[in-house]
């Protein structure tokens, strides 16, 4: 009866599980944090509700497996080429930094060297999936400090390879020489790149095949295929199955059909990450979190503390904003999911002692959860202590002069880049005011007038010449600095039109109330943009259309309202311009017409056909006048339906001998 124990099992955890997770999303909380919450309560050290964890665990590791065949897909090479140097490099110092002074602090504390290292290890991860989805949920994705936080979970995920070979090492009973250590990673390296290897060489050439055939359920058969099969060839290596399924991932994620086997694998990910993360909270000790609370809250905010002074010490030298800084080493302060793969993997080794395993997993549940509410006051807590911090430091240094341009452009990104272009082309001066060194650098490069610095500061504002400003653009993806940027810059400067791009129409009414002369929020001028095109394949004539595309944004992006064409209109404007065609006729030496003005032709009294143009020597003269006289060599465009434009042929003399009547 083990599979009927099973369902049980999953019955009860399911049915646990959905009334706890939807009440996170109705507190606008991570799911994550709900199954993690359920795995306390439901857990056999909460209300007992599943004693006997293995066959749960057992599900646990698929959904581990699948969760890093997915983040494998997500990994990219070229994306992070992408994302810069400056991220990178901050990126590779925080895991680095943390892994060493983690390790040195263990040891402080009184752990053995090969213990305090993969301590080292276990506090360098963060949360990808809660850090991301709240950044999401408040479209921070692409601010400068969610660019950069998600560049360093980038980095912190790919260094889980070399920290899982390591622990192998670190094992006891494993002698720690130099020699060993270079031997197993030889090894183990020498697995991996078997593995990638043979991964390119057959999945490319199968997944190809398997598309050709067109049928969904052997493509997602093919990937679940080489998900699992990857994980246990890797074991068969020696290696884990959760580092297997990773490096399956990050094979497919450069090939082509990445995006379809993301968009195939997320329902099985989702199902049993669900299972990964609550059995992950089962593990939580409830009676030993209430009966050592202050001990165990006190080294989460401790822990949190760590991880934040660090990363914000390795990004600080390069965005010297604290906004910035603050909002990414906060976010990025908890102990993330992976740790649970480092730990898993380490206790049957007895790297990890059993007591210490139910610490180090307490400790970082607890900062998952927190992590919600510490990001939630994260900005607003930076931007305080940097205004406090300047009020203390006395008067700022006083700004270079400031450069006397018409436009200001806050933030380089794509629509500032391709206004700077606009601009340059027309002869407009202009400063770019961005916080991104690498923009900057590459701006400096083309020979840009451009100001580093966070906009959110009325002392670099003032530095980048917002008082003589005609007109301020702010074109950067960070709704709270949006914010503050037009405030402090109307304050500086009464007189200059305030462009703000945005991306949610929500933000329109308190852009405005602050300072914006105009609001265009991305998401609805895509819409305007689309019903634009669709009305004109209706035949809407464009005035018409001009006038809706105008009254909608004068609305503030209201319902649509004002003139309307009846459905009989339309169906008549389209049968008009069906049967409406043109035609165009060479006026020989010979012809009828050549010396005669169009008045003296009559062609439109006598077929109905108007002359719309004449072309010229390759010049074209658009609507010519009566007195217009055509010559020889002339081309005429002539409008009408089709049997006026044969009856016009036949006048000005295109008939020839012999021809049948086109009509």
């Amino acid at each position: 009866m083990h599979e009927f124990a099973i369902l049980r099992d999953l019955v009860l955890l399911l049915a646990a599980a959905l009334p706890i997770v939807l009440l996170f999303q109705r507190l606008n909380l991570p799911t994550v944090v709900g199954f993690l919450s359920t795995g306390i309560v439901i857990g056999p050290h909460g209300l007992g509700l599943i004693s006997q964890t293995a066959d749960v665990e057992s599900l646990a590791e698929i959904g581990l497996v699948l969760l890093l065949f997915v983040v494998g897909l997500e990994l990219s090479f070229r994306e992070l080429a992408r994302m810069g140097r400056v991220i990178v490099w901050a990126g590779t110092l925080q895991v680095g930094l943390t892994a060493a002074l983690g390790t040195a602090l263990a040891v402080l504390f009184g752990a053995d060297t090969a213990e305090a290292v993969f301590l080292g290890f276990l506090v360098v991860h963060s949360s990808t999936a809660i850090v991301l989805k709240v950044f999401s949920d408040r479209g921070e994705v692409d601010a400068p400090h969610g660019r950069l936080a998600s560049g360093i979970l980038l980095i912190q995920d790919l260094s889980l390879v070399p920290m899982v070979l390591l622990t192998r090492v670190l094992a006891p009973g494993e002698a720690a020489s130099w020699s060993t250590v270079l031997l197993v990673m030889a090894k183990a390296a020498a697995a991996v790149a078997l593995l990638v290897v043979a991964a390119r060489l057959l999945m490319p050439a199968l997944l190809r095949r398997i598309v050709g055939l067109r049928s969904r359920e052997l493509f997602t058969g093919a990937v679940v295929l080489c998900c699992l099969g990857t994980a246990w060839l890797a074991s068969q290596f020696g290696l884990s199955l959760a580092l297997g399924a990773l490096l399956a991932g990050l094979v497919i994620s450069e090939s082509e059909y990445s995006h379809q086997v993301v968009a195939d694998m997320v329902p099985f990910r989702d199902t049993f990450n669900s299972v990964f993360f609550i059995s992950v909270g089962m593990l939580v000790r409830v009676d030993v979190l209430w009966a050592h609370l202050p001990l165990l809250l006190g080294g989460a905010v401790a822990l949190m503390a760590f991880k934040a002074l660090v990363t914000a010490a390795c990004i600080l030298p390069v965005y010297r904003s604290l906004r910035v800084v603050g909002t990414t080493a906060l976010s990025l302060a908890q102990v993330g999911e992976l740790a649970f793969v480092l730990a898993q993997f380490a206790l049957p080794s007895g790297l990890l002692s059993a007591e210490r395993f139910e610490i180090v997993v307490t400790l970082a549940v607890v900062t998952m959860v927190a992590t919600p509410f510490v990001m939630a006051v994260a900005g607003p807590l930076s931007a305080a202590l940097e205004r406090r911090l300047r009020r203390d430091g006395g008067a700022p240094t006083a700004p270079a002069a400031a450069p006397r341009s018409t436009v200001l452009i806050a933030g380089y990104g794509l629509n500032g880049r391709h206004l700077a272009e606009v601009l340059k082309e027309t002869g407009l001066a202009y400063t770019i005011l961005d916080l991104n060194p690498d923009r900057v650098a590459a701006a400096r490069v083309r020979g840009e007038s451009v100001v580093f610095g966070d906009a959110t500061r009325p002392a670099v504002l003032e530095q980048a010449g917002v008082a003589a400003a005609q007109v301020i653009v702010v074109a950067i993806s960070d709704p709270v600095a949006t914010r503050r940027i037009v405030a402090l810059a109307r304050g500086a400067n009464r007189d200059a039109s305030i462009i703000v791009r945005t991306r949610a129409v929500a933000e329109i009414d308190e852009l405005r109330a602050l300072g914006a002369t105009e609001v265009i929020p991305e998401e609805y001028e895509t819409s305007v943009e689309i019903f634009a095109r669709v009305l004109r394949r209706l035949r809407v004539p464009r005035n018409v259309i001009a006038l809706q595309v105008d009254l909608v944004r004068r609305a503030g992006y209201g319902m649509l309202r004002g003139l309307q064409l009846p459905r009989q209109t339309l169906d008549q404007l389209d049968h008009i311009l069906a049967v409406t065609t043109t035609e165009t006729f060479l006026v020989r030496d010979a012809a009828p017409a050549a010396g005669l003005s169009i008045r003296a032709l009559a062609l439109r009294k006598e077929t109905g056909v108007t002359i719309i143009a004449v072309v010229r020597g390759g010049t074209p003269t658009t609507n010519p006048p009566p007195e217009f006289v055509i010559s020889a060599g002339d081309i005429l465009v002539l409008l009408g339906n089709h049997a006026q434009l044969d009856h016009a042929l036949r006048v000005l003399g295109a008939e020839r001998d012999g021809d049948e009547d086109p009509a």
